[in-house]
C-alpha cells in the first residue's frame, strides 16, 4: 500500500487529488451536454477564447483566473447573440469569435518579455501548484454550477433533445441557451488550473463520449461520466507523480485509454 499512500503525505499532492477530482467530475457533467448537443468544437473555442482575458489581466496584475472568467462568459454571451435569431448559425460564430479571440490573445501576450514563463501554467495546467485558496475558488464555483444543472435539468433536457417541444411548453430558450453556455465557459475556466487551456476540451468531451456509448439516458450517463472524470482525475495524478510526466496530460491520456476500453467493450457487444 506504500505506493498508494506515499503521493499523499504531500499537502500539495492531496490538494492536487482534491481539485483534479473536482474538475473532472464538473467538466464530466457539463461535457455531456457537449457531446448530446454536438459541440465538441465550442469546449475548444472557449478553452482558447480565454486568453485576452488573461493577457489583460497580467498586464494589469489581476487575477487571472477572474480575467479568464470575464472573457469566456463574453465570448459565450456573444456567441449566444449572433446565432440567436439564426442568421448565423451557431458553429459559424463560435468559429468566427474563437478566432478572434484567440488572434487578439495572441497578439497581446506576444508583446509581454516574460510570458513564456508566467502563462505557462495556463496553457498546460498546474494541479500541484494549487493552494488552499485555489482549491476553495474551484470548490464554490464547481459547486454553484452542478447546482444549476440540478435545477435546470428538466429545461435543459428539453432544449437539448426536442426544441420544438421547449417552444410548445413556452420555455424560455435563448436565456436557457444562453445560460448553458456561461456554465460551460466557467467550466473552462475552472479547468484551467488542472489540465490547462490546450487539454480542457478533451475532459469535457472523453468521459462523456465514453458514458455515451455505455448508457442511454442522460442521469445515468451524467453519473457514469462523473465517475470517469474522477476515476481518470487520480489514475492520472498518480501516474503524474511515479513517471513525472504533466499531470493534465496523464489525466487525459487516462480517460483517452478508458474510452477505447468503452468502444471496444460496446462493438464486442454488438458483434
Amino acid at each position: 500500500m506504500n505506493w498508494l499512500l506515499e503521493p499523499l503525505a504531500y499537502q500539495f499532492m492531496q490538494r492536487g487529488l482534491l481539485a483534479s477530482v473536482i474538475v473532472g467530475v464538473l467538466c464530466a457533467v457539463m461535457g455531456t451536454y457537449v457531446v448530446l448537443r454536438g459541440m465538441a468544437f465550442l469546449g475548444d473555442a472557449m478553452a482558447h477564447a480565454i486568453l485576452p482575458g488573461v493577457a489583460v489581466a497580467y498586464l494589469f496584475g489581476g487575477n487571472l483566473l477572474l480575467g479568464a472568467g470575464a472573457a469566456a462568459i463574453l465570448v459565450a454571451l456573444s456567441i449566444g447573440f449572433f446565432s440567436r435569431q439564426g442568421d448565423v448559425k451557431e458553429d459559424t460564430a463560435i468559429g468566427i469569435l474563437f478566432a478572434a479571440a484567440l488572434s487578439l490573445g495572441v497578439a497581446m501576450i506576444s508583446t509581454m518579455q516574460t510570458y513564456a514563463v508566467d502563462l505557462s501554467h495556463i496553457l498546460f495546467g498546474n494541479v500541484l501548484g494549487v493552494n488552499s485558496s485555489d482549491l476553495w475558488m474551484i470548490a464554490v464555483i464547481s459547486l454553484i454550477i452542478l447546482l444549476m444543472v440540478v435545477l435546470f435539468y428538466k429545461p435543459f433536457l428539453v432544449i437539448s433533445f426536442d426544441p420544438v417541444l421547449a417552444a410548445t411548453l413556452r420555455l424560455p430558450a435563448e436565456l436557457l441557451r444562453n445560460l448553458m453556455l456561461v456554465l460551460l465557459a466557467l467550466t473552462v475556466v475552472v479547468s484551467l488550473q488542472t489540465v490547462g487551456v490546450s487539454l480542457a476540451a478533451a475532459m469535457l468531451v472523453t468521459p462523456a463520449a465514453t458514458a455515451y456509448l455505455l448508457t442511454r439516458r442522460l442521469g445515468p450517463m451524467m453519473l457514469v461520466s462523473a465517475a470517469i472524470g474522477a476515476f481518470s482525475s487520480v489514475i492520472g495524478l498518480y501516474l503524474s507523480y511515479y513517471f513525472n510526466i504533466v499531470s493534465g496530460s496523464a489525466i487525459v491520456l487516462t480517460a483517452t485509454v478508458l474510452f477505447l476500453l468503452g468502444f471496444l467493450w460496446k462493438r464486442t457487444k454488438s458483434i
